[in-house]
């Protein structure tokens, strides 16, 4: 039970159930709660790509007309926005229904009660926005295809792709969303993080031309390696720094949000 105060009172980990199915029990929720606003979001999932296609990739790639890096403006720039999108789905499905389950609706609060773990209700939430991220970026995926922007079978590496990409955002900012108390400090991540890592990360344009302090602060982005990593991918051409270092970079990023995100989590949720 939840306190007035909306206080867990302490239960023994070990009462626990083990295994997956308390965090798949958590992800079920997350998707039937998801039930009343599907159909909006899948609206968005096609309208945007859509939209930006036609905006930045046939409108101000037609002022590009020696294209860039040798290829065309909008086979640089699809590759580039599908990583963004990743990025997007994962930072506004981490931020305020995070902060919201904690300080508003209590869901969390409410799921601590019952016999699940802190991993439990941070995995199965977790796993909800993968979900989120993959289909939102498969129909980007769609669009781009249909647009004749993907020239190579690996693009399908996409898919699991965006997932590593959403997960290395949304871990991080979990821990951050946890730890606010106030909705205006998620408006300063979106203003001070989220923006610039979209506008420099070479999404738009390559980070060589950057100014070297920028250029490096494009390098610690998870981004910039997401985008590198999809564009090799439609491109069909090899990345400019490693696959294998970019994977183990964003790896790195993955691990290191979920530890936070699980100390805060535990920190909030367990007395």
């Amino acid at each position: 039970m939840v306190s007035v105060d909306g206080s867990v009172p302490t239960r023994t980990p070990a009462h626990a159930p083990r295994g997956l199915a308390p965090t798949l029990a958590v992800l079920e929720y997350h998707l039937v709660d998801y039930r009343r606003t599907w159909r909006s979001s899948a609206v968005s999932s096609f309208v945007l790509p859509l939209l930006t296609m036609l905006g930045f990739g046939l409108g101000v790639g037609a002022y590009v007309t020696q294209g860039v890096g040798g290829v065309d403006y909008l086979d640089f720039l699809v590759p580039g926005l599908i990583a963004s999108t990743a990025l997007q789905v994962a930072v506004g499905e981490s931020t305020w229904p995070v902060l919201g389950n904690f300080n508003w609706t209590r869901t969390y609060l409410a799921q601590a009660a019952a016999p699940l773990r802190v991993v439990d209700i941070l995995g199965g939430h977790l796993a909800f926005v993968a979900v989120r991220v993959l289909t939102s970026s498969a129909a980007f995926l769609l669009v781009a295809a249909l647009f004749g922007a993907l020239h190579s079978a690996w693009a399908l590496a996409i898919l699991p792709l965006v997932v590593l990409i959403g997960l290395a955002v949304a871990t991080p900012v979990f821990a951050y969303s946890a730890w606010v108390r106030t909705d205006s400090y998620l408006a300063i991540l979106f203003r001070f993080a989220v923006i610039p890592m979209t506008l420099f990360a070479g999404v738009f344009f390559p980070v060589d031309s950057l100014p070297v302090g920028l250029r490096w602060a494009a390098y610690v982005s998870p981004l910039w390696h997401g985008v590198d990593l999809c564009r090799a991918a439609t491109l069909g051409v090899a990345p400019q720094w490693s696959i294998t270092g970019h994977l183990l970079y964003l790896g790195a990023w993955t691990v290191g949000g979920w530890l936070l995100a699980r100390a805060v989590f535990r920190r909030r949720l367990v007395l």
